[in-house]
């Protein structure tokens, strides 16, 4: 390469218990789109949160422009024009647009006056204006949709002046339509002169948009190719070693009895709005069914409402397993046989600094089986634990560390394990691939597959249509907090699908 605008040399980072990398070496070219692959755990964040100062390296060396640079901060890291968008948003809701980007760029008691703010806020318009992107800089974060909070995000790195962009799954909550728009704006980037690593488990969104992959398996470079001389296939292959089936096989499964009958359900949303508008449906055993739909049309309100996590929400009658169920009832599932995976595993999956023994036992600590006199059964629990990490395959070097150590596939796992594990008669499943890789994705579709050939009633909630088409056996599209249609899982249907969630049908 003639003209690398970065090179990491054998850098190595360790955690307790975990090699994270093992004297990796990347080159990444100016004026292109790199793409960083591997499943959850194998490395790509921990890496790229070296190049951006989060870490230190316990050895090895970065090269900027053929020079080599010590980056300790991601102060010197946006010094050295290195911008990161992180998977997780690093945004303070409470404050605008403007008070986000500048947060921390000023010394403390520095005094931020109209003027000045003025001059803030005119530059970001500015870049608004020059990117495409419509932000609006004294709009409150809190106010913004998911997508556009992203785009606040690639707007900070921006206004920083970075150069070198780093990407971490910023299409992960995204809409199809917003995705589409991030990789244009991702080519164009690359047309003005700039450079980014896109780190993403999406192998179509890599093939449509990156000029080369590198691909990580446990901490080591496996390779790296040309993007217009590989394929999916063989790059799922190169990061879990093995062929991966993107699509199932689906046994033929014969649905029983209806388990939950809706009808009529309205919730309202966190500002007391509409969100869900007299929705009705059934889920029969053996049977899924999907709800398709653009984010932030009703499904978050559906799902919480009837995982009974809602309190702003009333129906005419819901039936679970022939139990017509008051509203109190419903706000106490735990004596019914249900199980839920919720659309946010670190919100709603898990408690981040409890380990990950205490994630698999919480929702059942109080039983006989985990506990006894008020005493946790400490052995018991730890047993447990192992045969599930066992079971679901989670990489993990102890149940007794947090389950913040693991990487964010192996974080899902440890729901599904959980949810799984209660033998439930209806399974709510809310975007259970989010943000994870294929290897992970697989696995956890093979799990939902296996539950519905075990007579589970599963309502499947995805903003990923290819993902709801894969699974259901019937599909329900939802639009502004209706159900507005009902198709069989059928691919050349997958337009009609599409205008149905944008609110029109041919």
């Amino acid at each position: 390469m003639t003209n690398p605008i970065l090179r990491m040399e054998n850098i190595v980072k360790t955690f307790p218990g975990v090699v994270a990398n093992r004297g990796v070496s990347l080159e990444v070219a100016r004026g292109e789109v790199h793409a960083l692959l591997g499943e959850n755990g194998a490395g790509k964040t921990v890496l790229m949160s070296v190049l951006y100062g989060l870490f230190p390296p316990d050895s090895g060396e970065i090269l900027l422009g053929g020079q080599p640079v010590s980056i300790h901060s991601p102060k010197d890291a946006i010094d050295h024009k290195i911008g990161m968008v992180h998977q997780h948003f690093m945004l303070e809701p409470t404050l605008t647009v403007a008070e986000n980007i500048i947060l921390g760029q000023y010394p403390p008691f520095a005094v931020l006056n109209r003027k000045r703010m003025g001059e803030v806020h005119d530059r970001i318009r500015r870049l608004s204006e020059e990117f495409e992107l419509a932000i609006d800089p004294v709009a409150y974060v809190q106010t913004l949709s998911v997508g556009e909070q992203q785009w606040v995000e690639i707007l900070k790195v921006l206004y920083h002046g970075a150069d070198l962009l780093i990407l971490d799954e910023p299409t992960a909550v995204l809409t199809p339509q917003e995705t589409a728009r991030l990789l244009k704006f991702l080519r164009d980037l690359v047309q003005k002169g700039m450079t980014a690593i896109f780190i993403s488990h999406k192998l179509e969104e890599v093939m449509q948009v990156s000029d080369r992959v590198t691909v990580l398996r446990d901490g080591q470079v496996i390779g790296t190719c040309e993007t217009r001389e590989t394929n999916p296939r063989e790059l799922a292959r190169m990061m879990v070693g093995r062929d991966v089936l993107v699509d199932l096989p689906r046994r033929s499964s014969t649905s029983g009895e209806p388990v939950l009958v809706v009808r009529n359900l309205r919730v309202r949303d966190a500002r007391g709005l509409p969100a869900v508008k007299g929705v009705s449906l059934m889920v029969r055993e053996g049977e899924i069914v999907g709800i398709a739909g653009v984010s932030g049309n009703g499904q978050t309100e559906l799902a919480l409402a009837l995982a009974g996590l809602s309190d702003d929400f009333d129906f005419d009658e819901i039936m679970l397993a022939n139990q017509s169920l008051t509203k109190k009832q419903l706000l106490n599932l735990d004596q019914f046989q249900t199980a839920h995976i919720p659309e946010d595993r670190q919100k709603m999956g898990v408690i981040l600094p409890f380990s990950v023994a205490e994630n698999f036992v919480i929702e059942e600590f109080r039983g006989s089986r985990f506990s006894r006199l008020g005493f946790l059964r400490r052995q018991a629990i730890h047993d447990y634990s192992l045969d599930l990490v066992r079971k679901f395959g989670i990489r993990v070097a102890s149940v007794n560390d947090e389950i913040a150590n693991l990487s964010g596939g192996n974080q899902q796992k440890v729901v599904v394990a959980r949810e799984l594990e209660r033998h439930p008669r209806f399974l709510l499943v809310n975007q259970p691939t989010r943000g994870i890789d294929v290897g992970a994705t697989e696995f956890v579709h093979r799990q939902i597959l296996e539950e519905r050939q075990e007579g589970t009633a599963i309502l499947l909630i995805s903003t990923d249509l290819e993902e709801v088409f894969a699974l259901s056996d019937r599909i329900l599209v939802m639009f502004e907090g209706k159900i507005v249609g009902e198709l069989p899982p059928d691919r050349s249907l997958l337009e009609e699908a599409g205008l149905m969630m944008a609110g029109n049908r041919r």
